[in-house]
């Protein structure tokens, strides 16, 4: 419950498709790839970041653990930091103190936010250009194989997908307004959500489709 599981081996199918996914469909490359980050991560970044460095003083806290932690490494008391409408109170915040991760779980995040921006540039260097040159021949009318036999069915109208996502748009942000007592989240962050959204979706959607790995976040 609180190690790290590094001797632990199984041939269990649900223990080895608990961290790739399906191997039978995930390329050999992105299953060396994540070999490779996980044995870089585990065996070398993670001891020298306990025991050589204590960063985060990561000694006052398990090595490995979900839970959340005071300064002391007893185990923190979000309760006491919120007030009735569940916000934020800041006075009771600045007198219990900040909140600690363990340090697997602080470079764990880190490592995903990282993980995530680099899709982006990514994406840019090894298929911007395909991305254009596809972009392009949409609307030079350049069919594909795929699309010729699309073309015996008929076509679900674009506006239908343009007005299913405005109403969503518009309701999500009139319960934002409206109901922002329940829903706890300004209008703005949902702007700033969609666009993030509409700014990830194809380099996302690239890297999944191309390493079965799935990018959440």
């Amino acid at each position: 419950m609180r190690g790290l599981g590094i001797g632990a081996f199984g041939l269990d199918w649900s223990v080895i498709a608990s961290f790739i996914g399906s191997p039978l469909i995930t390329p050999f490359f992105a299953a060396v790839n994540v070999l490779v980050g996980y044995a870089a991560f585990m065996y070398v970044v993670l001891p020298i970041a306990y025991w050589r460095f204590n960063l985060y003083n990561a000694k006052t806290f398990p090595i490995f653990s979900s839970h959340l932690f005071d300064n002391k490494g007893h185990s923190y008391n979000v309760s006491a930091i919120v007030d009735n409408n569940f916000e934020l109170d800041v006075a009771a915040f600045q007198r219990q103190g900040n909140i600690n991760l363990s340090v697997f779980f602080s470079l764990t995040y880190g490592i995903g936010f990282a993980a995530i921006m680099s899709t982006l540039t990514h994406v840019l260097v090894f298929n911007g250009k395909e991305i254009w040159q596809q972009f392009r021949a949409s609307y030079k009318g350049k069919m594909d194989v795929h699309t010729r036999l699309m073309k015996r069915y008929e076509d679900i109208p674009g506006w239908w997908f343009h007005l299913t996502l405005v109403l969503s748009f518009l309701l999500s942000l009139a319960l934002c307004i409206l109901m922002k007592d329940q829903v706890q989240m300004p209008w703005w962050a949902l702007i700033f959500a969609t666009g993030l959204a509409l700014i990830f979706t194809l380099p996302v959607s690239v890297i999944t489709a191309t390493t079965n790995q799935v990018l959440i976040f």
